[in-house]
């Protein structure tokens, strides 16, 4: 077994407060991403919640095929809101994105 970091533990236990009903396969991703590099200098639950955002917005939402279409990615994502939102309350989320997040 694995020994986590002080700093991956973290990650979890914010990412289980975030969405406590994510699939294992969506957790792990979004886990991944908050552990980046560049997310290094950030809180761990600043890092979790971008990451997390960032996982719906890419995976379960249009955001991407908007930017295909031509559309900015402000425009895109003001349009992905409800969708991410929604996403977020199904895996029990009680934390959720609104304009000024995505500005």
């Amino acid at each position: 077994m694995q020994m986590l970091s002080k700093r991956q533990r973290a990650i979890a236990r914010a990412l289980n407060l975030y969405a406590p009903h994510m699939p294992f396969a969506d957790a792990e991703p979004v886990k991944r991403a908050a552990e980046a590099p560049h997310m290094k200098a950030l809180p761990p639950q600043i890092a979790t919640w971008l990451a997390l955002v960032a996982h719906v917005r890419h995976t379960c939402t249009e955001y991407d095929a908007l930017l295909d279409e031509g559309y900015d990615r402000d425009s895109a994502r003001h349009f992905v809101i409800d969708a991410i939102n929604a996403q977020l309350e199904r895996w029990g989320s009680t934390r959720f994105v609104d304009e000024e997040d995505e500005a």
